[in-house]
């Protein structure tokens, strides 16, 4: 596929491009700023931009308002963000809108090729990927009005596979469960959230956003 790589740490832009060619994908840029993201956007109109939430010049959020931007300028270019720390607030700005072609994952997650690899391929195909940790604390709450509390711990399981961005089936194969099971689950998670029916909308976004105010 044809990339776009976008970190302030040239460390990590010369590793990331030399393991991605190694793997036989096209770097077609590689910059160190939000600005420069956004002028090869539109030069080459990549496959995927991988996108670090923090650059220059602040060092606060210029990634992520680009990454939004390439979302809603090239909807057919897939986004995948990486951030040092989980940063909540991002992650729920980056899920305000359409999931479809978009991850979010640790740089941690980076050091296990694979995994990294399987991740970019699935945001290509229009897939979403959440980084297990970040799932886990965007979804963690402490109040006993927490709406989770009305998940059985299976129905806790399954949403949280749903977050990373697991269809159904996939979800059925981790918890070697039959596909119908993981239906049924899906369904009761939706109606316990109490989330609106409207075709409009996607109840499994909704089951995610739920939480991300808090």
């Amino acid at each position: 596929m044809r990339l776009i790589l976008a970190d302030d740490s040239v460390l990590l832009r010369e590793g990331l491009s030399r393991l991605l060619e190694d793997a036989g994908h096209d770097v077609v840029a590689a910059v160190g700023d939000a600005d420069a993201l956004l002028d090869a956007v539109e030069r080459h109109e990549p496959d995927v931009a991988v996108v670090d939430v923090r650059m220059p010049p602040t060092h606060t959020d210029e990634g992520l308002r680009a990454a939004v931007e390439i979302r809603e300028r090239w909807p057919g270019v897939g986004v995948l963000v990486l951030s040092q720390y989980v940063e909540k607030t991002y992650a729920a700005t980056l899920l305000a809108g359409t999931t479809e072609g978009l991850g979010y994952l640790l740089k941690d997650r980076v050091s296990e090729v694979a995994d990294f690899l399987d991740s970019l391929e699935r945001v290509r195909g229009g897939g979403t990927v959440f980084d297990p940790e970040v799932v886990r604390q965007l979804l963690a709450r402490t109040t006993h009005a927490d709406p989770l509390s009305r998940l059985s711990p299976r129905e806790s399981e399954v949403l949280r596979h749903l977050a990373e961005g697991f269809v159904n089936a996939a979800i059925a194969e981790r918890l070697h469960v039959s596909l119908s099971t993981v239906e049924k689950h899906v369904n009761a998670i939706v109606d316990k959230l109490d989330l609106p029916r409207d075709p409009g909308y996607s109840r499994r976004v909704l089951a995610i956003l739920r939480y991300l105010d808090g």
